[in-house]
């Protein structure tokens, strides 16, 4: 099996047998001074061939035009050459892709962040065209002082007439002040909606639409209970109760006759839920269902698929299949018979993506009631479905055909079967519909027929006119005729800027093909065949702008000139040559230059070139020859003839450095670091200070260096022959720093070795009886670090400040008492220690390390803070040295004795300091050893008053 071919336009460039030919034309210029015309086009490259086919632009070659286009039918990512559509959607998002199909296909509405549940509710009242002939009848003055029927009504006009394809529902959503972040329940968000826009419809002048809600939505319910002894049902059954949608059990359920069935099913009331009856004056048996009394044109079904689980108490969603029919008869529901067809159908279908119960996604699955053709509504995406309520092949809910299923009743009144006009209903054959998302169920009532001009009751309404005729007594559709204008205002502006990008499209598309066209119409005229020709030199970068840039810039030829005002021989690998006429096109259209023909050669850049040349050839070789002198010297070989010091350091850098033409910064100041501020050479101990010896040679070659490129700075390359004199007061300076560091470093040993377990933070066995003293915990820190250090941080480690200060601000100045809060103590397996804890500001150590830093610091012995241990056979609850309780204070200042009580019952150790501790914190003092401390009573009696406790 073959490699795979690479691309090789990132890999470098080989150079040609032509760099060493123009090496060879530059060190004849320098030797001569004459430049022929042969050298000039040698040197400038224009006795290259212009070159065809090449898969990118080589720099090497002035006469190269390839890759500044791409080949005929490619692109590019990026500028001219890219495809058209990524040109086209440069100019922002077509408006007209935000069109309708045709006015038949309704319009989708914007998702805010987390309002797709409210969405898909409002295309559900939208497309019922009894309730939106409602909203369109409402009132000027009634929207005015309504907003949210404004809003409403406002949103079904645009949802009417707009051409937009989607619809912005933000006002509608902010005028309810809903959370645009917060996913809500659809089921809820329906019951809330309706209950307001019946109240706000109250107002209305005009009846029917005052009463839309309720004509369409609203049916009744009663709960009744009857007395299995005497049969009578309670005062309560004959109560109705409204309802916007019927809420039905599906756990268990396969069907929604099932979950109709067990919603009018008969509970018994037994045992300890007997029923108290008034009738038999007693608590007996009896029966409970729900009774349908009346039922509204639109019947909605709540399925109730999220079940709360006990044991974890969260919420659950139930995924299981679920079927409905196409055709609902609801004839039969009903608590008393009626003798109207109350044959429903399925008019929409709201479907819950998705498994959790917070979370998700809702989408509606719509009825066209004028063409039976169902809609799909996933908030700005609107795609038809077909004759089928999920659309044939749909893989998000199972919509299956069931055929010969039967409809099963239930009633609380124990009949099997109901009947009208003495017939049993059969229902035949029925579509039905499975899915595992279904959330909500719409069923629309067919057109009511009268019969025999009878009373018929169960119907929902009052009269027996459609809710059609309740609302509108004509086929009007149209919005008011305000929002008409307002519509038409918004249409005619969307016209407008549509119109407006396809000009913008067009004129963009024009102007691309404009620009290609010229780019290879000018690119097929600049190549220079004769030498003889004239021409002129553009810079390639302007070039690559120009020939891949929808808007070129103006035409700059600055980079590629030098200070002469010529063209020099370092810049062709960035210009090309350009023919008289391409020129010409380029200067007439885009101004800008200079001009720089072939007559603008620069001669004087061309002779400096050449000593450049010629003289880095020669650093180059004479550097070579140096090096080896540098690696011996470095190695401590031994030379014959005259010495000098260099920087050790220095010199190492000096060899790292690689393929140097000429001297540079790095060769400044080789001797810098070796002399000292005298003026002299450095004592070698000095940091920093390490140097070699060089041959006299190598050092003349650094000298040279170092003056090339700063020839002022004397003092950075200082000349120290092999028998140089050290510094004699850097020496003495270094003498006395050294002594003064070995003293330092042999008194710290010194200290270390007389407090080894300090030094290593350890605590120390406590023995009653034994006298202790205490420091402060932040001193000894700083002690430790200070002692600890070493090599260069010996001298320069802060010392700590002194004792005897350091204890007197442990004292009050007054009472000399001690300030600081009482050490804690751990006993354990017969051990006393202190207890490690980050608020103790003291540390005890023992009698000898006082005295060892008393000598080491200068300290009054008798200044110590000294400590006993004792194990005391009870504790007081009195202050020592005062006749009174110790009070409990208030929430700012109060004295807890807890500890101390729960201590002396254990006959837990205690502490004794001289001076005694008086002790007093804000909020809590805690004095865990009263036996042994002593409170300063004038402190005591100040913070009382400041208190006032």
């Amino acid at each position: 099996m073959s490699r795979p071919t690479t691309r090789s336009k990132n890999k470098r460039h080989k150079p040609d047998n032509n760099e060493g030919f123009s090496s060879e034309i530059l060190r004849k210029i320098h030797l001569t001074g004459e430049i022929t015309e042969d050298d000039i086009h040698q040197l400038y490259m224009i006795w290259k061939p212009v070159c065809q086919g090449c898969r990118i632009n080589t720099k090497d070659n002035p006469n190269c035009f390839c890759g500044l286009v791409p080949p005929s039918g490619g692109t590019r990512k990026s500028g001219l050459w890219q495809k058209m559509s990524d040109i086209v959607l440069s100019l922002g998002p077509d408006p007209c892709k935000d069109l309708r199909v045709s006015n038949e296909s309704p319009a989708g509405l914007t998702n805010l962040g987390a309002t797709c549940y409210a969405n898909s509710i409002l295309q559900c009242l939208y497309m019922n065209t009894a309730f939106r002939r409602g909203v369109f009848s409402i009132e000027l003055d009634l929207l005015k002082k309504q907003p949210v029927l404004h809003q409403l009504a406002r949103l079904f006009a645009q949802l009417h007439s707009s051409k937009m394809a989607v619809i912005d529902s933000a006002p509608f959503i902010k005028t309810l002040e809903l959370d645009n972040g917060v996913q809500q329940d659809s089921h809820e968000f329906l019951t809330l909606l309706l209950s307001l826009l019946e109240r706000s419809l109250r107002h209305s002048k005009i009846s029917k639409a005052r009463t839309i809600v309720q004509d369409l939505f609203r049916g009744s319910v009663s709960n009744v209970t009857r007395c299995s002894m005497c049969g009578r049902d309670s005062e309560a059954s004959s109560k109705m109760e409204d309802f916007y949608e019927l809420e039905l059990n599906i756990k268990d359920m396969k069907n929604l006759n099932e979950s109709l069935d067990d919603y009018l099913s008969v509970e018994e009331l037994k045992g300890d839920n007997q029923y108290f009856c008034e009738s038999c004056g007693e608590r007996v048996n009896a029966t409970r269902c729900i009774k349908l009394r009346t039922l509204p044109y639109v019947l909605n079904f709540q399925l109730k698929r999220y079940v709360f689980l006990p044991k974890t108490t969260t919420k659950k969603k139930i995924t299981s299949l679920f079927s409905f029919p196409r055709e609902l008869d609801m004839g039969r529901r009903l608590s008393e018979p009626s003798l109207l067809e109350l044959i429903y159908d399925l008019s929409a279908v709201l479907i819950h993506k998705g498994n959790a119960v917070n979370s998700g996604h809702y989408v509606a699955h719509i009825k066209d009631e004028h063409t039976g053709q169902w809609w799909e509504f996933d908030d700005e995406h609107v795609s038809m479905l077909g004759d089928h309520p999920f659309g044939e092949g749909s893989s998000s809910s199972t919509a299956k055909p069931v055929w010969n299923e039967p409809l099963v009743q239930s009633s609380c009144t124990g009949e099997k079967d109901s009947t009208v006009n003495g017939n049993l209903i059969n229902t035949g054959d029925v579509q039905m519909f499975s899915s595992a998302d279904a959330y909500m169920l719409m069923y629309k009532r067919r057109t009511i027929q009268k019969v025999d001009n009878m009373q018929l009751t169960g119907c929902g309404s009052s009269n027996m006119e459609t809710p059609e005729k309740l609302v509108y007594e004509s086929n009007n559709y149209c919005p008011p005729f305000h929002l008409l204008e307002e519509i038409k205002e918004l249409n005619e502006s969307y016209d407008d800027t549509c119109q407006q990008y396809k000009l913008k499209k067009e004129k963009e598309v024009e102007n691309i093909t404009e620009r290609r066209q010229e780019v290879r119409s000018v690119l097929s005229e600049v190549p220079v065949h004769p030498l003889e020709e004239s021409y002129f030199w553009i810079s390639t970068d302007w070039l690559r702008q120009w020939a891949d840039s929808i808007t070129p810039p103006v035409l700059d030829n600055t980079s590629i000139q030098c200070l002469h005002g010529g063209v020099p021989v370092s810049k062709v690998g960035a210009m090309k040559r350009l023919s008289t006429n391409a020129w010409n096109k380029l200067l007439l259209k885009y101004n800008g230059g200079p001009a720089l023909s072939n007559k603008d050669n620069c001669i004087n850049c061309l002779l400096d070139g050449a000593h450049s040349m010629v003289s880095a050839d020669n650093y180059r070789d004479r550097r070579a020859s140096m090096k080896e002198l540098a690696e011996a010297a470095l190695a401590g070989r031994s030379f014959d003839g005259p010495l000098y010091y260099v920087s050790r350091a220095w010199l190492l850098q000096w060899l790292r450095r690689k393929n140097v033409d000429s001297p540079c910064e790095a060769d400044a100041g080789p001797t810098a670091s070796i002399r000292c501020p005298h003026g002299l050479l450095m004592p070698e101990q000095a940091a920093g200070a390490k140097r070699l010896l060089v041959p006299e040679s190598l050092w003349l070659f650094f000298y040279e260096s170092a003056n090339a490129v700063k020839p002022d700075d004397l003092l950075g390359c200082s000349t120290f022959p092999v028998d140089s004199e050290v510094c004699a007061r850097c020496s003495a300076e270094l003498s006395q720093v050294a002594c003064l560091e070995d003293s330092l470093r042999a008194a710290k040993l010194k200290q270390r070795q007389n407090h080894e377990k300090l030094v290593l933070g350890k605590n120390i066995a406590l023995s009653p009886g034994c006298r202790y003293y205490l420091l402060p915990s932040s001193w000894l820190t700083k002690w430790r670090t200070y002692i600890t250090a070493s090599g260069k941080n010996v001298s320069a480690s802060v010392e700590p400040e002194s004792l005897d200060n350091i204890l007197d601000s442990l004292k009050c100045e007054k009472h000399s008492h001690l300030l600081e809060r009482p050490l804690s103590l751990t006993y354990k397996r017969g051990i006393v220690v202190q207890r490690v804890s980050n608020t103790d500001g003291l540390t005890i150590i023992t009698e000898d390390d006082w005295k060892f830093f008393c000598e080491e610091w200068n300290c009054t012995e008798e200044k110590g803070i000294s400590a006993k241990i004792e194990f005391p056979n009870c504790v007081s609850n009195k202050l020592p040295g005062s006749c009174k309780d110790v009070p409990v204070l208030d929430e700012h200042l109060s004295i807890s004795l807890d500890e101390a009580n729960d201590e002396a019952e254990s006959s837990l150790p205690i502490i004794k300091t001289i001076p005694e501790s008086g002790t007093v914190l804000r909020r809590k003092v805690y004095l865990p050893k009263l036996s042994s401390l002593t409170v300063c009573q004038t402190n005591y009696l100040g913070l009382a008053k400041m208190y006032q406790f």
